[in-house]
């Protein structure tokens, strides 16, 4: 067996952990070993970098300064979980990575694309996810969700501009890759969209099993 890198990507109430943790279940069934994990965050250090970036605060975060808290993070997470886990074989699968840095640091904050790849060659080497799923739905619809779950963290309270250049941000990226990226229509009812990651499980068996 070979590890594998699986991102979940999309914006805010796309249902990236639900099905996470459903796609965790069907490979595990299969006696695939599979390390849940999420970004920011997924050591202890990182979630407190983590605390620190969706507080909402007095103060307001320069965005390069998120920018370098959101990799400062990624490093730490790479180092203590990802890879260790794709050495040992396992199956990693990860709510938001780099994606989303070009996503909401980039579409969003419209901070330099160059700077966030270099960033990203910087911190990561050349690892890459072997999969991208990228979860996608109307703005619209993915804010009421959000505001349903209880109090918004310091992302979900910016406006709808910002999570259109989001959302366009990650289709973008997808339409650029379709090798790695596979968009699902969150917007469907969750029936729909785990039939839709069904299609997935025997070509992610066929990878894992070389």
């Amino acid at each position: 067996m070979t590890g594998l890198f699986i991102t979940l990507e999309g914006p805010e109430g796309a249902g990236k952990s639900t099905n996470r943790e459903y796609l965790a279940e069907r490979l595990r069934a299969e006696g695939v070993e599979v390390v849940l994990t999420r970004e920011p965050g997924g050591t202890p250090l990182a979630e407190r970098i983590r605390d620190v970036l969706l507080a909402p605060a007095d103060e307001v975060m320069n965005p390069d300064t998120e920018l370098l808290l959101v990799f400062a993070a990624r490093a730490q997470h790479l180092a203590e979980v990802i890879r260790p886990a794709l050495a040992r074989g396992a199956v990693v699968l990860c709510d938001r990575f780099t994606d989303s840095t070009y996503a909401y640091q980039g579409g969003g904050r419209g901070l330099s694309l160059e700077r966030i790849a270099a960033l990203e060659t910087f911190v990561q080497g050349d690892l890459r996810p072997d999969l991208t799923l990228i979860f996608d739905l109307p703005v619209e619809i993915g804010l009421a969700r959000a505001s349903a779950r209880g109090r918004l963290d310091r992302f979900e309270l910016e406006g709808r501009a910002f999570f259109e250049a989001v959302r366009n941000a990650f289709l973008q990226r997808a339409e650029a890759d379709p090798a790695r990226y596979v968009r699902i229509d969150a917007g469907q009812s969750l029936v729909k969209v785990q039939q839709a990651l069904d299609t997935l499980i025997p070509n992610l068996l066929e990878l894992i099993r070389g």
